[in-house]
């Protein structure tokens, strides 16, 4: 008895080799309990992996998610910014003088400088110089209205014009009346750096007041670059 008592102090005292009763072997190398060993040994172990490879799996769809959100959020952000460079539009009027005022007539052709201005979004138009410069390519409303009072046998003619060439005529003869108006609107493809402008014709003449019976408007309806 005391002879098994002590082989046993001597094998947990030298543990780390393996012994039998035929003497010393080598310990062979451990290799790591495969997963279903694992579980099949150890529930708890079992339980934490599974809880382990599920975290990775939500880590992966949230990585995922949060991708293509910054992907959506930057596609919003470049169609925003496309929206906001769209944003072109003007409409003024010739004057806005609280009694009536006469334009023309002039010896020679002459580009219409409306001095009040509604809207100039994108500030495209010029009120110095009358002429609207596209500030990006696309196609754009155009519209001229044109009055006067009867004082010439062509009371109001004017020419809407994109680079000094003709696009449209808003011509209005004076007949029995005191009053001659006519409008023209188009839709038309410009590219950006085109120089809109309103045309009034040698010897004609334009007549207006704080009502700004003469205007001019254009807008980009859509973008084409």
């Amino acid at each position: 008895m005391r002879a098994i008592v002590l082989l046993c102090l001597l094998h947990a005292a030298f543990g780390q080799d393996r012994f039998s009763w035929h003497g010393p072997s080598e310990n062979p190398p451990q290799q790591a309990p495969v997963q279903s060993q694992v579980c099949v040994t150890d529930q708890a172990s079992c339980g934490c992996c599974l809880m382990q490879k599920q975290i990775g799996r939500l880590e992966k769809f949230f990585n995922m998610s949060i991708n293509k959100l910054k992907d959506e959020l930057m596609s919003s952000k470049m169609i925003l910014n496309n929206m906001r460079g769209s944003r072109s539009a003007f409409s003024v009027a010739l004057n806005n003088s609280p009694a009536m005022a006469f334009y023309g007539p002039f010896s020679s052709d002459n580009i219409i400088k409306y001095k009040h201005v509604f809207i100039n979004l994108g500030d495209g138009y010029n009120v110095e110089t009358g002429i609207f410069t596209v500030p990006r390519s696309g196609v754009y409303s155009l519209s001229v209205t044109v009055y006067s009072s009867a004082r010439v046998s062509l009371s109001n003619c004017v020419t809407l014009q994109v680079n000094s060439k003709n696009v449209a005529d808003a011509i209005e003869k004076s007949g029995q009346d005191l009053e001659d108006s006519t409008s023209v609107v188009v839709a038309v493809q410009l590219n950006a750096g085109d120089q809109l402008s309103a045309r009034l014709h040698q010897g004609c003449s334009l007549s207006d007041d704080i009502n700004h019976y003469n205007t001019f408007t254009g807008f980009l309806l859509y973008a084409s670059d």
